[in-house]
């Protein structure tokens, strides 16, 4: 049976356009797709569940995006030539759609559902990551899944001081901004990305600019849908209701949440005067009354949760007190420590309230540079983060089950805010590890902040110290709060969290996630001025714990000299085998590296050792020595033979020239000792090479003053 294809074109105004076609590809799912823009095609499915599972509350929503290496005409790396775990870069697509998708659903739609979007065709001049939003979307358009309200992503950058939608690789290099933007037809849902000190004013210009473009891939999306004439949504049972039991719970619970969340409480002082208001709407209803009614434990438990919400939520929006007494623009209590670890290269210690993250740094040279190696980008990065988040931070025991996606997301947004205040002249190659070690709130943050000390505290000549922030919002619909520096609690039950992070002459990177739809454009202003506020406080904290970079690098920390060497030469450093650079490393207890640039030699020299780093420079130096003809050296002599002496160049030790007996002196010599002996330094002439023996040829009496002839006796 041939297939009914239906397809629509979405024109991006610049000469590209990106299609959407459906009705050919993966028709059991319950929507698919397929995303073309260029060479690039992406294939998204959504398929979701009929019935909810017992007892499930939440959204068991999954996301998952691969890259094929076969899209790239590419074989997987490894021993088994197959893809396997995601990507760092996938599992951040994964998030950003996950982000925008998730509070969109029905808030009583608990069956499971699962969308995968698949790179299937590699363009290079294609992101397929700025694809992958509207590819979700897509999908979900066309099937009978009740999702109402569509979304789009797109990517925005700004080029030579022009706006641009989803721009390639190499156009974002040029770019001051590199923002992934998600939004509905009404409101921004997320935003995340880096830029290079832009103000406040021209981040929202840049997101009012890519709103615009997701407008129109949206209305696209209701054509398609509207073109393949989708079944109407499915029903589904949604949440049980029971107001009796609700106004219960209420009359118990309220005004006891309402009285605890107004007395400034530490967070597990809070926790338990919580739990015990728990137990007493528990208690409202005796055994059999549970054993009778299967709903009511299930419901008694969601309407706590509703009434402590709300209680929260009102302390807030009423008297303007939140869960630690702090008004809504004040920041929690900071201390900072930098050089806490003995052994390590670089580290500091931020304290913010009870969040605190201990951050390392740690130089070496390219060879520790990570490797990126994925369908849609090859490459290194010299400067990298990693964020780890222990079970017991938030005083919890948990087993560990390898790096979890919150994990790389909030390590790649850190590492985000901070790699573009690394010089591009750094020499090092550089990790910064972040401990979380207590959280209650932005612990991502207090890694920018950590990360900030203890690469200044390592002797990195940073560009700037940057700081960051986590806003929050608190809205009723008409009513609203804005919330600087937000606790734990407040971003479970409030409706934003908006992390920004900047100089104190711009932003450097940003990460929203609203859970209500949408956010106001006079709200997300609001939230950015009261951001830069927090991020100068927090800047001033950590400028006063250290003010300036350390001149240079501990002392047990490895130093780094770059040396650049003509292209014929690496082979002689090299040495057959590699034995000349492998002795010259166990004899200094230095690392070498050597990269071959525009037909050149650069040489990374790492050691901890001056002197050791000295003698690999001479060694480099006595290499790479090369005589000009005419010119006068200074030699010293290392060997004594019949037929002249073996002297070396004391520029460049180990260089070695025969100095013949006849190039001694004016005056026939007899014996080379009558002249010259071990350990004599003087001056020759380099005469270049000889065109008899092909050998070079240097001459002491060429800089002596040649004796007068004597007169023949007729």
């Amino acid at each position: 049976m041939i297939p009914q294809v239906s397809k629509e074109i979405i024109d991006l105004g610049d000469g590209r356009s990106i299609s959407i076609e459906t009705g050919k590809l993966a028709k059991q799912a319950d929507g698919s797709v397929v995303v073309r823009l260029g060479d690039c095609m992406l294939l998204a499915t959504a398929v979701s569940a009929k019935t909810a599972n017992p007892g499930v509350d939440f959204l068991p929503l999954t996301v998952d995006y691969r890259e094929k290496f076969a899209a790239a005409g590419r074989f997987p790396g490894g021993f088994f030539k197959r893809e396997a775990r995601p990507s760092d870069s996938e599992v951040l697509t994964m998030r950003l759609v996950d982000r925008v998708l998730r509070p969109l659903f029905p808030d009583d739609y608990h069956a499971e559902t699962q969308v995968m979007i698949q790179l299937m065709s590699h363009d290079e001049n294609v992101m397929p990551d700025a694809l992958a939003g509207l590819a979700a979307s897509a999908a979900l358009a066309v099937s009978d899944i009740p999702f109402y309200n569509l979304i789009s992503e797109v990517r925005v950058a700004r080029i030579n001081g022009k706006l641009v939608i989803n721009p390639s690789r190499a156009e974002l290099e040029q770019s001051d901004i590199d923002m992934m933007i998600g939004a509905s037809k009404d409101s921004v849902c997320m935003v995340e990305g880096e830029m290079k000190e832009i103000s406040e004013h021209e981040m929202v210009e840049a997101i009012k600019f890519a709103h615009e473009a997701i407008k129109i891939q949206i209305e696209v999306q209701e054509r398609l849908r509207a073109a393949v004439g989708s079944p109407a949504y499915r029903t589904y049972e949604g949440e049980k209701e029971d107001e009796a039991v609700y106004a219960k719970v209420k009359a118990a619970a309220y005004d006891k949440y309402y009285a605890i969340a107004q007395e400034a409480s530490a967070k597990s002082e809070r926790s338990e005067k919580f739990a015990l208001v728990k137990d007493e709407v528990k208690a409202l209803y005796s055994e059999e009354e549970y054993a009778e009614n299967a709903d009511l434990a299930e419901l008694v438990s969601k309407y706590n949760y509703k009434v402590q919400k709300t209680a929260v939520r009102n302390v807030i929006l009423e008297k303007g007190i939140r869960l630690d007494g702090r008004k809504t623009t004040e920041i929690r209590p900071i201390w900072c420590e930098t050089d806490y670890l003995p052994s390590v290269h670089g580290s500091s210690l931020f304290t913010r309230g009870e969040t605190q993250a201990l951050a390392t740094v740690t130089l070496g040279t390219s060879r520790e540079a990570n490797q990126i190696d994925s369908p849609s980008e090859q490459g290194e990065e010299k400067f990298y983060l990693h964020y780890n988040f222990p079970p017991f931070s938030t005083g919890e025991a948990k087993p560990l089950r390898g790096t979890s996606r919150r994990e790389v997301g909030h390590g790649n947004l850190a590492q985000r805010a901070l790699k573009n205040m690394i010089p591009a002249d750094c020499p090092y190659t550089i990790r910064v590890v972040s401990e979380v070690l207590e959280s209650n709130g932005s612990s991502s943050m207090a890694t920018v902040c950590a990360g900030t000390m203890a690469l200044m505290d390592a002797g990195v000549q940073m560009v700037k110290p940057v700081s960051g922030i986590a806003m929050g919002l608190i809205t009723d619909g008409e009513k609203f709060a804005v919330l600087s520096d937000i606790l734990g609690d407040e971003d479970h039950l409030g409706d934003m969290d908006f992390k920004v992070t900047g100089t104190a002459d711009g932003i450097t990177a940003c990460q929203m996630d609203i859970k209500i739809e949408g956010l106001r454009y006079d709200i997300m202003e609001q939230a950015l001025g009261q951001a830069r506020d927090g991020r100068m406080h927090i800047l001033g904290k950590i400028t006063d714990t250290i003010a300036t970079p350390r001149p240079d690098v501990k002392k047990h920390a490895p130093k780094i000299i770059t040396r650049t060497i003509p292209g014929n030469f690496i082979g002689a450093l090299i040495g057959p085998g590699g034995k000349v650079i492998q002795e010259l490393q166990k004899a200094t207890g230095t690392t070498i590296v050597i990269n071959e640039v525009d037909e050149q030699g650069v040489v990374e020299i790492l050691g901890t050792d001056p002197d050791g780093i000295a003698t690999v420079l001479a060694k480099i130096d006595s290499i790479i020595f090369k005589p000009e003809v005419g010119e006068a050296y200074e030699v010293k002599v290392i060997k004594m033979l019949d037929f002249g002496a073996v002297v070396e160049y004391t520029a460049a030790p180990g260089n070695e020239v025969l100095l013949h007996v006849s190039e001694l002196a004016w005056e026939r010599t007899e014996n080379v000792s009558d002249v010259v002996n071990m350990g004599d330094v003087f001056q020759v002439k380099y005469l270049g090479v000889d065109p008899k023996t092909r050998k070079e040829k240097v001459s002491r009496k060429a800089l002596l003053p040649r004796p007068p002839r004597e007169e023949k006796k007729e």
